[in-house]
Formats: C-alpha cells, structure tokens, sequence
C-alpha cells in the first residue's frame, strides 16, 4: 500500500509538473512574454502575492529540507522564477531518492524529512515556534487585506475579462502548488472530514487559508518545540 503510494503520487507530480510547464510554454507562443505593463491589473497582482506567499510555504520547507544552504538557495530561486514546475520537480526528486525501506513504510514522511549531513550532525532551527506563528498570521492578514482592498477597488474577480491567457496560466500554477499542499494536509490529518474541510478552504481561499492552517499547526505546537515539527503528522511515532 505504501510504496503504491509512493509510485502513484511520484507519477502524479510528474504529470502536473509537466502539465505546467505546457502550459507556460503554450502561454509564451501564443500570447508572448508575461513581462507586461498591461498584464499587471489589480486582479493579476492580488493573484501574484496569493501564488508567493504559497512559494514562501513551500520553500521554507526546501531550506528545511536541505542541508546545504547553496543547495537551498539554487532551489529557492527556481521556486521564485518557474514556481510550481519546481516545486513538482524538487518533490519528484525526493521521492526518487527514498529507498525500498522507506517507500514500504512512511514514503511522505520521509520525503517531508530532512536530508541530513555527510558527518550526521543537523542544524539548529533559525526560527522559533512563535516567530513562525508571528510570520504566517502576518502573511495571512496581508493576503487578507489585499484580497479585501482589491473587490472594494477593482470589483469582484468573477468576470470573464479578467481570465486572460497569463492569468489562467498563473491560476494552473498556483492550484498545482494547492494540491502540492493538499497532499500534506491529508497527511497531517488523522479526521478525513478535517481534511477534506481544509483542501475545499485553500482551493476557494489560497493563502489566507494555508497560512491560517500552518498557524493553527503551530499552535498545537510548544514554544520551545523545534520549528519543524510541524510537518509531521502527530500520530506518527516516528517524530525526528
């Protein structure tokens, strides 16, 4: 079951990471390059802070997940420039790197743990659990507040002028990285209904909900507790 598991979400993020890129690439040919004055209306922005703040989540995992700091910071940039065809390349990588062992028992936790160092010795967290919690509600109340300021400005976003080639192209990518974030919480929660509650709110309310659940998570945490217990199911008794 569990290394069927393994295969099946490898297989899954290969085909989104190229579903992706396709259509970037479909996007370039028939409507040019996104690096546009005009493409940058109220909705389009509002959408990009949305699809970063979901990039921030996802890369402080990567530097979590990295034992080398060039590493992470080659991976951080790929993240910011081509966004979910990374994120799914970087997660296809990791799973390929599992072993027979650990594909059998628990491939998403040891795909969410740490690549430890050549001499066994890992780092400390930079953060705490409270600074963590401070950044995340931050996040959260400024992606709160610009989708506010945006429909008081700009109106509602369910306007058929608003679906531009780049913008649906930036939505792909953006929900590709939601299911990215679904799968964890799925395996997070130990309820199916929580979890079920969970995806349906980040895929109506993007970041405001992620940041929300990873605030939440971290409540559940100690202050003193590492930062990156957080990833991990609390159920398993397999905590590093």
């Amino acid at each position: 079951m569990a290394i069927s598991l393994a295969i099946g979400l490898r297989s899954a993020f290969m085909v989104l990471g190229c579903v992706t890129a396709a259509t970037v690439i479909y996007t370039v040919a028939t409507d040019g390059l996104p690096f546009r004055k005009e493409l940058l209306t109220p909705w389009m922005a509002a959408t990009l802070i949305d699809f970063y703040i979901i990039i921030l989540a996802i890369g402080a995992w990567i530097v979590y997940k990295e034992s080398n700091w060039i590493r992470s910071l080659i991976w951080i940039v790929l993240l910011i420039c081509f966004g979910s065809i990374t994120a799914c390349g970087y997660i296809v990588m990791q799973f390929l790197k599992l072993s027979p062992q650990e594909s059998l028992q628990d491939p998403i936790y040891f795909v969410l743990l740490k690549n430890t160092k050549k001499d066994g010795t890992e780092s400390k967290s930079i953060i705490s659990v409270v600074v963590a919690r401070v950044i995340f509600s931050l996040l959260g109340c400024v992606m709160l507040g610009t989708l506010i300021y945006t429909i008081a400005t700009d109106g509602s976003p369910f306007r058929r002028e608003l679906l531009t080639p780049w913008m649906i192209a930036t939505l792909v990518d953006f929900y590709v990285n939601i299911i990215a974030l679904s799968v964890w919480v799925a395996y997070k929660e130990s309820n199916y209904k929580t979890a079920a509650l969970w995806i349906v709110l980040f895929i109506c309310f993007g970041s405001v909900s992620v940041c929300a659940y990873i605030v939440v998570q971290f409540f559940h945490l100690a202050s003193q507790d590492p930062v990156y217990l957080v990833l991990f199911s609390s159920s398993s008794s397999k905590w590093p």
